[in-house]
């Protein structure tokens, strides 16, 4: 099975609006393991690892949640770290 790994940097009106929270729940729904977090810079950042099309899934439909909020974003393939058992929010 092909896994991997993406480091995204959401940009626009995305703190305040439930983000964390809804993309922890959107991430359950799919076999994903990594993080969402609130930076001081009023970005927030995400690593969202696991099965190639459940990734992509992941994100698509964090995406099209926000869409009236994510103004931009930095998008990288990372490699996959295995400290991540699950999805969380974290800071």
């Amino acid at each position: 099975m092909d896994r991997m790994a993406k480091h995204i940097i959401f940009k626009g009106q995305v703190q305040g609006v439930g983000f964390r929270y809804t993309s922890y729940n959107i991430a359950r729904r799919y076999d994903i393991t990594g993080f969402v977090r609130n930076l001081p810079d009023r970005t927030v950042e995400m690593l969202v690892q696991g099965p190639t099309q459940d990734v992509d899934n992941c994100i698509a439909c964090i995406e099209d949640c926000f869409s009236g909020h994510i103004r931009d974003k930095e998008m990288a393939t990372v490699p996959c770290n295995p400290t991540y058992t699950d999805f969380g929010i974290t800071g």
